[in-house]
């Protein structure tokens, strides 16, 4: 559930400097910002990049096919249509760029841009080249959170989701976890060790249960792309699925993490074998009971 300060009276600013997400490959740097049903990038090309070098090769056409509208800041990009005309776009142009071309860095000054069109569809064959890492992942949520809400009132309900913060950015300290984000009502994390994001996890549930604020969770390990500060990847929707089969005070747990996690001291026990929606084949899973 929403936090009651999050009305929708009056919209957060965004930043550049704080995007939604950051693609960083080889030579092209592009922090992107979802704004009013758009995607707003700045992007950085360095001196050497082509597009029918570097991204002709994974998309498989012959020219680029997406429209581009944005403004140079800095560098210079010269442009070739398929029609066979050519240009050179500079500092403080403005690229509107057809679909059907070829594009590339001109000198030895990166190019620097910021693209209000075709941002996100030019940059999604990058992710395919973005980091991938083995990770445990931790996903927890409240239980009844609207009714508990509904109880207490909007000011204490408020003061109890703040208290349920603090112990998730201490647990993260205390078991080396990393806070992808805060859910409203819980959290995504990530850990580099299984036994600790069980501990982790064990400890989270049991510390909300003392301020009333019964919880469950899931904890799995596999690999996840990084997108900026978020992660993504089948892991991650593995962990939803297990979450929503939780209950009250359990922590369901993917079969890898708890063979890799056999010596942390927590007592799991079969949980038996599952389909987990929109997802192929049956998962084998485990359960950390409700204390």
């Amino acid at each position: 559930m929403s936090r009651p300060e999050a009305s929708a009276a009056r919209p957060r600013p965004k930043s550049l400097l704080a995007p939604d997400e950051l693609i960083e490959t080889g030579l092209v740097r592009s922090a992107l910002v979802n704004v009013a049903g758009m995607t707003v990038s700045h992007d950085i090309q360095q001196p050497g990049w082509r597009w029918s070098t570097h991204i002709k090769p994974i998309v498989g056409t012959e020219s680029c096919q997406v429209s581009h509208l944005g403004l140079v800041l800095a560098g210079r990009l010269r442009v070739r249509l398929d029609d066979g005309g050519e240009y050179e776009l500079g500092p403080w142009d403005i690229a509107d760029i057809p679909a059907g071309h070829d594009a590339w860095v001109v000198g030895d000054e990166a190019l620097e841009t910021i693209a209000w069109r075709g941002a996100r569809t030019w940059l999604e064959p990058l992710t395919a080249m973005a980091e991938r890492v083995l990770a445990t992942i931790l996903m927890t949520d409240l239980v009844d959170s609207t009714r508990i809400a509904a109880r207490l009132g909007d000011r204490a309900w408020g003061d109890r989701l703040s208290a349920h913060d603090e112990m998730i950015r201490d647990a993260m300290v205390r078991y080396r976890g990393r806070l992808v984000k805060l859910t409203g009502d819980g959290a995504l994390a990530t850990f580099d060790s299984p036994g600790r994001a069980l501990r982790c996890a064990v400890a989270l549930r049991d510390r909300l249960l003392e301020i009333d604020l019964p919880s469950r969770g899931a904890v799995t390990t596999g690999e996840i792309e990084m997108a900026g500060d978020d992660i993504r990847g089948l892991a991650v929707h593995e962990a939803s699925r297990m979450l929503a089969l939780a209950a009250p005070g359990e922590i369901v747990v993917g079969e890898t993490t708890r063979t890799l996690g056999r010596d942390a001291g927590v007592t799991i026990v079969d949980r038996g074998e599952v389909d987990l929606r929109g997802l192929d084949g049956r998962f084998q899973l485990g359960s950390i009971p409700p204390p």
